[in-house]
């Protein structure tokens, strides 16, 4: 429901493009929910519109729990409209999220997203999709604890390190359903998400190689300042099986010559589990929050 344009006083992001409205030029603000954008952007306004958020940007940083919406599933609207992004145009480009975007464009757009808030700027008007991957990768990366928290992290690997893989699944989903619920569900909303990844032939990037890349994301390491010890024992561990050392992905012999690291490894056996666990948390809602 726009209102007629008007002047800005003072230079503003576009709840649309995100880029700034500069001094004097003409915009249109939604009489509804407030929205302010540049005329050329009012035909990409979402419709219906909702209301605004109570804040006007995200922090700079924070846990998760910061950015995610006061409803179930509690999973951030940035990660949201990356994800939205990514399966809609990314699925047939090769190394998803093992390709980088351009630094100074996850940067810029990272920014961007933080400082519109819950208005988020569409992303179809970024060109290289690698940059979007970036952006979610940088987000999460830049949160002041992991996804998996620092007091479940030691749980987690304990899990992860099971050899019996029934044993290890129950232990999985125990610890899983101990995280913070905002943790959780965007856990099980990035697991479902990276099964598609990996099932997509174009991408070329399966369970290990995401395992390798979001391991350190998703996962980390016990504190927020690891020490030289503590990084030394999340290295790989050679628990032999027949001669070999086993990675945790491979039953028997490992295939793999240089096994991931702990982190990876909890990322694999994350995704070894039924995408069905992961829609449990998510319940009805995941239809409107990501193309199937």
């Amino acid at each position: 429901d726009p209102a007629p344009c008007l002047q800005v006083i003072r230079p503003e992001p576009c709840g649309v493009c995100g880029s700034r409205i500069r001094f004097g030029k003409a915009a249109i603000k939604c009489r509804q929910c407030q929205l302010l954008l540049h005329p050329k952007c009012r035909e990409q306004c979402p419709s219906p519109c909702g209301p605004r958020p109570r804040h006007h940007a995200w922090p700079s940083e924070g846990v998760l729990a910061d950015f995610a919406p006061p409803m179930p599933p509690l999973v951030p609207t940035l990660v949201v409209q990356c994800v939205t992004e990514v399966e809609t145009r990314g699925l047939t480009e090769t190394g998803l999220y093992r390709v980088p975007g351009t630094e100074q464009l996850v940067r810029e757009w990272k920014r961007r997203l933080l400082r519109a808030g819950g208005a988020l700027p569409a992303l179809g008007s970024v060109a290289d999709i690698h940059v979007v991957c970036g952006v979610l990768k940088d987000f999460l990366r830049g949160l002041k604890e992991p996804l998996v928290t620092f007091s479940l992290h030691p749980a987690f690997l304990r899990a992860a390190d099971i050899p019996d893989d029934a044993a290890c699944g129950t232990a999985l989903r125990h610890v899983v359903s101990k995280l913070p619920p905002a943790n959780r569900d965007t856990l099980a909303f990035l697991m479902l998400h990276l099964l598609r990844v990996s099932h997509s032939p174009d991408c070329k990037m399966d369970v290990l190689n995401l395992s390798r890349v979001f391991g350190p994301t998703l996962v980390g390491y016990g504190s927020a300042n690891p020490t030289p010890l503590a990084i030394m024992e999340d290295t790989p561990r050679q628990c032999k099986v027949r001669g070999f050392p086993r990675c945790g992905l491979c039953p028997g012999h490992c295939q793999h010559p240089h096994p991931p690291s702990l982190p990876a490894q909890v990322v694999a056996r994350l995704l070894s589990l039924p995408p069905s666990f992961w829609r449990g948390f998510l319940g009805t809602e995941q239809e409107n929050l990501v193309p199937m």
